[in-house]
């Protein structure tokens, strides 16, 4: 499995209506079929910053999977939220390969 991670820095001038745009953004995203889920979390930091920053998490399936996304669906939708946000959103993105996955409920004492 990989995850392909999104980091996003939130002018606090067009936060709430982001946040209302990506809500609607991730299940547009989900409906490539590229992915299986999605996860959306707020960076917690204690810097003093002009906005908020946020992670989403798209879990894929394959490499294949993440390839396929950036050749045929990763260009229209991030131009959507460039258009849209412009200067008041900066992003970056990684990938990451899911090697092993630990649950507290497997752990025996």
């Amino acid at each position: 499995m990989y995850i392909y991670n999104v980091t996003l820095s939130i002018d606090k001038s067009v936060h709430k209506e982001w946040l209302e745009w990506i809500h609607n953004h991730i299940p547009e995203v989900l409906a490539t079929g590229k992915f299986i889920s999605a996860k959306l979390t707020r960076v917690l930091v204690d810097e003093d910053i002009e906005g908020f920053s946020y992670s989403v998490q798209y879990l894929s399936k394959s490499r294949e999977d993440l390839d396929r996304y950036y050749k045929e669906d990763a260009e229209q939708l991030r131009l959507a939220g460039i258009q849209k946000f412009a200067d008041k959103m900066l992003g970056f993105r990684t990938e990451l390969k899911v090697v092993k996955e630990f649950y507290a409920n497997e752990i025996q004492n």
